[in-house]
């Protein structure tokens, strides 16, 4: 039932409310007797509550989750660039193999990802986990960012420290408005090449469509998937430092940041 008719959040909300309070009077009358606020923290009450701490703390969790990836875009950067010949080399050599046979490609990433299970098996956790104040960002919290943290709803704090504290919320909440913004933008440019927003765009990009689409139905894919890797691993002497001709085409894409107040 829960997956056919799903709850909503408000009823999750409430739930779960109802449900720290049933524990909570019910370890409170064991024996030794739980306080309240211990049953809130242990099944985690606060967690929808702002909280600067803990913002930080996903931050970098979400860093460190994407870390992987920065680190293979810098590599690829640097086989672009040909900072190391021979690694730029044998890896046009390993581009040639997969696409010239293309069903060695799922067998190649799987047996990279097993060598990258064995090779960190060395380094595999030993001890159960723990709580990590650094993880936790709790080692070099502000004084008041904790007092945030642990203030009542609604807020029992003077009129000054709300106001700091607010102003404080607006930096950052402008901070994340500008970039959720610029996403927009860049979606909206998406759409606007087929729109017709902007007739001279949207008619050039129809046209290349059109030339794409017969020179992939004439060429064979692996001479066009050929061509396009080694355009992409080309030297750094055949690479100009101004933007690409489509990357500055689409920064010019129309968008609705002008219909805004």
């Amino acid at each position: 039932m829960h997956y056919i008719y799903p709850l909503t959040v408000s009823q999750l909300d409430s739930l779960r409310h109802q449900a720290t309070q049933i524990v909570s009077m019910r370890l409170s009358r064991a024996e030794p007797p739980l306080r309240k606020e211990i049953v809130e923290y242990m099944l985690d009450v606060g967690s929808h509550m702002w909280s600067m701490r803990r913002s930080k703390a996903n931050f970098f969790r979400i860093m460190g989750v994407f870390g992987g990836l920065i680190a293979v875009g810098k590599w690829f950067d640097q086989i672009c660039n040909w900072k190391n010949p021979i690694t730029t080399v044998l890896i046009h050599i390993l581009f040639l193999i997969l696409v010239l046979y293309p069903e060695l490609i799922l067998p190649t990433i799987f047996l990279y990802l097993f060598l990258i299970g064995v090779w960190y098996y060395r380094w595999r956790p030993k001890n159960p986990p723990h709580m990590d104040t650094r993880l936790s960002c709790a080692d070099g919290a502000h004084p008041d960012e904790l007092d945030e943290e642990f203030d009542t709803f609604p807020t029992s704090r003077p009129a000054d420290i709300i106001r700091m504290r607010y102003d404080r919320l607006r930096s950052i909440s402008g901070r994340i408005q500008t970039v959720v913004g610029d996403l927009a933008t860049q979606g909206e440019r998406l759409q606007s090449l087929l729109s017709w927003r902007d007739p001279r765009a949207t008619a050039l990009f129809v046209i290349f469509c059109l030339i794409a689409a017969i020179v992939l139905y004439v060429t064979p894919f692996q001479v066009v998937a050929l061509l396009t890797g080694f355009y992409v691993l080309r030297h750094p002497r055949f690479r100009h430092k101004l933007p690409s001709v489509p990357l500055n085409f689409f920064r010019r894409l129309p968008a609705r940041t002008d219909c805004m107040l």
